[in-house]
């Protein structure tokens, strides 16, 4: 009888213990990767002549999560923003971004890849910033998938350097679409987006999202973040921000609305029958209000977790979900005696397939026959996590990015046993460490 030739594929992760698309461990003698995509799953790891094997024992293999809202020029004010009083994006953040160049740009984005990269988190939706063709070569060089869009105001408070008209601002999002639907690889989307409906005039508003509506391409604004925002908003046109966006028909079904903090019921009904997509931001939000995620879920809204960036503490999603957890027992859980107000598998699952509804990618999420190969392993033979009952309690409880051994996108190895193989490492953080803010914290060479 002719023995069967073993099937070529990039890569044969061996002994695979992973989370399914139901988010419950499971047990297979394989997983095989080939082309960008999930080949196989099953017990017969002889059945294929990979390119590269990984020893699944001691790992959980889990989807890869997914930053729904991230500020890449924001990676340099970590530390910067803790204890500060409100409003910090105007009086802080903006005037920051505003100096940056493009050697600070790059260094921005590449730190930020490395902590992505090393903290699990393997898409993200980044929300613009002065010197957005540096991210481009940047994160296409890293092997992350993204969304990339530019900052957008014509506030007149806002710096020179990044205030523009509507005509521009549209045509440099333009720009960035053709630039990025030109590119060989599917990993960057580009995004339309306003910094915040507050922060632009009306015309610039209908500008972009009529735009974005025409193109087909997504939109992504900060929403209902601050009271004093929706307030204002309600004073200029006497309607709160998604109502008067419905009324002037300008939702479309590629929106994404990080934060969502303050919603009314008939805004929260508009983003069910829209299907905007939420990104959540915990550990910044928490000091400004608690949104009505459980009621978000319950219509059917797609809701992700973003980091609103390293300046906010880091871009941990595993910290994100710890934190929400807690926020939301908190809030919706502790009043109505309900433990399972927000379960794990449900955090999971948000960190994952709620992200890659914010990416409008619907080929991520889940570990799954022919699914996009985005997934990271999780070493759960250390003592915060081994020995447990159950081990989607205990991610959600204990896990944490440097858990994170290998991480895979589009079939890719992007680390490998904690080393990340995309991005020079030592050399990037050596340029760190030449910041001159930096001279205060470390001690003098001798």
């Amino acid at each position: 009888m002719r023995s069967r030739v073993p099937q070529a594929c990039d890569i044969l992760i061996e002994n695979a213990f992973f989370l399914n698309k139901d988010m419950s461990p499971e047990h297979r003698g394989h997983i095989a990767v080939e082309d960008g995509r999930i080949l196989d799953i099953g017990d017969c790891p002889d059945a294929f002549s990979p390119a590269q094997r990984l020893d699944g024992r001691s790992l959980l293999w889990i989807p890869g999560l997914v930053d729904g809202h991230t500020h890449t020029s924001q990676q340099l004010l970590r530390g910067r923003l803790l204890d500060e009083k409100p409003v910090i994006w105007k009086r802080i953040n903006v005037p920051f971004e505003a100096g940056l160049t493009p050697e600070t740009s790059r260094l921005s984005a590449q730190l930020a890849a490395l902590e992505m990269i090393r903290s699990g988190t393997t898409s993200f939706v980044d929300a613009g910033g002065r010197d957005v063709d540096t991210f481009v070569e940047v994160y296409e060089l890293s092997g992350l998938r993204c969304g990339l869009t530019r900052m957008t105001t014509d506030a007149p408070g806002a710096p020179e350097t990044l205030r523009s008209t509507p005509r521009e601002a549209v045509k440099r999002l333009r720009e960035l679409h053709r630039t990025l639907e030109g590119r060989k690889t599917d990993r960057m989307k580009a995004f339309f987006s306003v910094t915040a409906l507050t922060a632009c005039s009306e015309e610039m508003i209908r500008s972009v999202f009529s735009e974005a509506l025409s193109l087909g391409v997504p939109i992504e604004v900060h929403m209902n973040e601050y009271p004093s925002e929706v307030f204002d908003f309600m004073e200029r046109y006497g309607k709160r921000p998604f109502e008067f966006l419905e009324d002037e028909g300008l939702i479309g079904s590629r929106f994404l609305a990080p934060h969502c903090i303050f919603l009314s019921q008939e805004e929260t009904d508009i983003l069910a029958r829209s299907n905007i997509r939420v990104a959540h931001c915990p550990f910044s939000n928490c000091g400004k209000g608690v949104p009505n995620t459980p009621q978000l879920l319950k219509k059917g809204v797609d809701v992700g977790f973003g980091t609103d960036g390293s300046a906010h503490g880091g871009l941990d999603l595993f910290r994100e979900i710890r934190l929400f957890r807690g926020v939301m027992n908190a809030k919706h859980g502790a009043g109505t005696a309900d433990p399972q107000v927000m379960p794990a598998k449900t955090l999971l699952s948000m960190a994952t397939r709620g992200g890659a509804a914010s990416l409008l990618d619907k080929g991520i999420g889940t570990i799954d026959v022919g699914g996009t190969a985005d997934l990271i392993a999780l070493d759960i033979g250390r003592p915060h996590i081994l020995p447990t009952q159950n081990l989607v309690h205990t991610l959600v409880e204990s896990a944490s990015g440097a858990d994170v051994t290998h991480s895979i996108v589009s079939g890719k190895l992007l680390m490998k046993d904690r080393r990340v193989l995309t991005l020079d490492e030592e050399k990037i953080l050596a340029e760190a460490r030449t910041l001159p803010w930096m001279a205060r914290f470390l001690p003098a060479s001798s």
